[in-house]
């Protein structure tokens, strides 16, 4: 291998290493120790340990503690989505992406340390700081896409993106699996283990922060696209102006988008849900419930290699309709027979998603990114790509945030069918004039 190829080598591996960096924020944070955490410090329990109330107090509203969940994701998804269109053109013409790459991913490990200091009785300000994690988090997350284009080449891109993935599941359950010995093993009492809890949000901070000094240190700041003086506040809505006039030229990316518009409604919402599902509808145990958490996380790995193997051989497209029929089933399944107790049906389903999970973000990342012109504006690109993902999943947060409040959780869950049926008929419409994905 030559010097040149060892460069760009490290230079992938060291892209990677930030979805190691960043995904203990999506496990522990918003899926297992925050959750649980949540969980107990806004549910009122009985001398039986029954909860007798999930409501919370909010700017003076009462909603169920999910409820609030729900809606502070999506107030802080609304954020990113009307900064993002700002800072991607200010990326874009400056050479800025990799400064704001670090920006968002101290805001995001800074706000998930402040989690610490979390108290009900100021939930104003203490759902701030999980709003705060949520805009770095995916904040970070889109200049971070916005580089596979650069540092890999089309051929490369499946393999790559399942490789950051991959390490994001290993990452972030190894950290989990700490953790989870602290609270589980070494705190004794109830306060113990919520202390416990308390410190593992510092942890995740310390962890995101600290590993992304290999990502810092192995990729280059962007080049200045352009010379000539312009409005940064005007300059990135432009940019996503300029990106959906170039769509009219490009079918088969417009096509690809509307389709992952409406499945990813779906796919991020359960994501970013189903813990809850698992706590308030099945009523799992903490222990069964971190048991499935880690079964996703292990799952997801194979699933994504082998998603990406899959696609070299039947392409992008047939894979993602593939894992748009599972999205369906998993629903389905969970609605009709995940009942209250039956640990080991939530199991199957935890299984499931772990499979479907890795292998459908991993493609739908990589699918875009082949499929968008050559250009160096790929921090517009990928802005777009983004402000189109989290559009979907502030629906699909909003309505699932609506139907429990209107109905229970388990309709929310079969609510999610129709996006993902949405979703997999468009995919037969995208135009084959094109090498597939």
């Amino acid at each position: 291998m030559t010097e040149t190829a060892l460069s760009r080598k490290k230079i992938q591996n060291g892209w990677a290493m930030y979805d190691w960096a960043n995904s203990v924020y999506n496990l522990v944070i918003g899926s297992t120790i925050f959750p649980i955490f949540y969980d107990v410090m806004t549910s009122v329990k009985n001398e039986a340990g029954v909860v007798t109330s999930s409501k919370v107090q909010v700017f003076g509203a009462t909603l169920e503690n999910t409820e609030l969940i729900s809606y502070a994701t999506a107030f802080g998804l609304t954020i990113v989505c009307l900064i993002l269109p700002i800072l991607s053109g200010f990326a874009d013409y400056y050479g800025k992406k990799k400064f704001f790459l670090k920006f968002f991913c101290y805001l995001g490990s800074l706000s998930c340390m402040s989690l610490y200091f979390f108290d009900p009785s100021n939930m104003e300000l203490s759902i701030l700081s999980v709003i705060l994690a949520c805009i770095g988090f995916w904040g970070s997350y889109a200049f971070s896409n916005s580089f596979l284009p650069i540092v890999a080449t089309e051929d490369e891109q499946d393999k790559l993106s399942a490789k950051g993935f991959s390490l994001g599941y290993l990452g972030s359950m190894i950290l989990l699996i700490c953790a989870l010995v602290a609270v589980m093993v070494i705190a004794k009492s109830g306060p113990e283990k919520v202390m416990m809890m308390r410190y593992s949000f510092i942890a995740v901070g310390v962890w995101w922060m600290g590993f992304a000094q290999i990502t810092f240190a192995r990729l280059k700041e962007t080049e200045r696209v352009h010379a000539e003086k312009t409005n940064v506040f005007t300059k990135g809505f432009s940019e996503l102006g300029s990106v959906l006039k170039q769509l009219k030229n490009l079918p088969q990316l417009k096509a690809y988008l509307l389709a992952f518009f409406t499945f990813s409604m779906g796919i991020q919402t359960i994501m970013q849900m189903a813990t809850y599902f698992g706590k308030k509808e099945v009523k799992l145990e903490t222990l069964n419930l971190i048991v499935a958490i880690i079964l996703v996380q292990i799952i997801a790995i194979p699933g994504a290699y082998l998603f990406s193997k899959l696609s070299n051989k039947i392409g992008n497209f047939s894979v993602l309709k593939i894992a748009l029929a599972l999205w369906m089933f998993i629903c389905f399944f969970a609605f009709f027979f995940v009942q209250e107790g039956q640990v080991m049906m939530f199991y199957i389903v935890a299984g499931l998603i772990g499979f479907i999970m890795g292998g459908t973000q991993s493609i739908a990342r990589s699918t875009y990114s082949k499929l968008i012109p050559g250009t160096k504006d790929t921090a517009s690109f990928f802005s777009f790509y983004d402000v189109t993902e989290k559009v979907g999943l502030i629906i699909g947060l909003v309505s699932f945030g609506f139907i429990e409040g209107k109905f229970s959780m388990r309709y929310s869950i079969l609510a999610l069918i129709v996006f993902f049926v949405i979703g997999f008929v468009l995919m037969f419409f995208i135009p084959k004039n094109k090498q597939e994905g």
